[in-house]
């Protein structure tokens, strides 16, 4: 091979090695933790002690199917606010398109943790937010939304939000605006024209934005621990846990073996049943 076969090859080698220094070799460590046993103590012996599996389902199926349920509300959230935003932004926008993105990305400029506790203030019981509807009757007055579960779906919506808008922003942008032009030609209205050209050719970046989205809500237990309190605890929590408080390695490790293969699954039936093959089709 000469020296420009081999070029591809080069440039590509930085990045595998930095997948397998940084992702390859901790996941087969944490999978050879989660089949020992033993304590911080005595140390950990492998046994591949496949029951650590079983008490992870056992003890903390509630946790994580709570938490799927979570991450796929905000996942929907996010599709039903991101839409409409990022369609704006690509049709409507005009030459402020970098101003109003900039607005959307203006947040993840504050801590995560900040812009989740900054929540408290809007849902507190006598808030910013709840105060005045409270005083003037439009919700009533023992109304509380903090420590539960609508809390938690809204913060994590408000936190991915981001992560749907701009991959649907993307392909919406560069859809050539003839293709419409020539739907309402055809005697197509908006609404028929949305369903039968845009949508199809806007669902590559649905498919991005529900992956980004779905699988970072379902593992986050930030938004669970300020707004969601002790009965609405996400399995994120149980991993912290049982990492940093409890030293139960194997049990962590088990439980997050557990969720990343619930979201493997959860993944590819919706890919399945998405159908990305034809998805991509459409998009090309």
């Amino acid at each position: 091979m000469s020296n420009r076969e081999y070029t591809p090859y080069v440039l590509v080698l930085p990045a595998w090695v930095w997948l397998a220094l940084f992702f390859v070799v901790p996941i087969g460590g944490m999978l050879s933790l989660s089949l020992t046993t033993g304590d911080v103590i005595t140390g950990f012996q492998q046994s591949f002690e496949v029951g650590n599996y079983v008490d992870a389902v056992s003890t903390y199926w509630e946790q994580i199917v709570r938490s799927l349920f979570y991450g796929a509300c905000a996942t929907v959230l996010c599709v039903v606010i991101g839409y409409p935003m990022a369609y704006w932004i690509a049709f409507r926008g005009g030459t402020h398109k970098s101003t109003y993105l900039l607005l959307i990305l203006l947040p993840f400029f504050v801590s995560f943790v900040l812009r989740t506790i900054s929540w408290r203030f809007l849902l507190a019981d006598n808030g910013v937010l709840l105060g005045p509807l409270k005083s003037i009757g439009l919700i009533p007055a023992d109304l509380a939304v903090l420590n539960s579960s609508p809390a938690v779906i809204l913060g994590l919506a408000y936190n991915f939000l981001p992560f749907m808008v701009l991959p649907i922003y993307a392909v919406l942008e560069r859809m050539d605006a003839r293709i419409v032009e020539a739907a309402h030609d055809l005697y197509a209205g908006r609404i028929q024209a949305f369903l039968r050209v845009i949508l199809p050719v806007s669902l590559p970046g649905v498919f991005a934005g529900v992956l980004m989205t779905f699988i970072p809500t379902s593992s986050d237990y930030i938004n669970s621990s300020v707004l969601g309190g002790t009965h609405n605890t996400m399995i994120g929590n149980v991993i912290q846990t049982q990492y940093l408080v409890n030293n139960n390695y194997p049990i962590a490790s088990a439980i997050t073996f557990v969720l990343m293969g619930l979201l493997l699954v959860g993944i590819f039936s919706y890919a399945r049943a998405l159908g990305t093959e034809r998805v991509m089709e459409v998009h090309t």
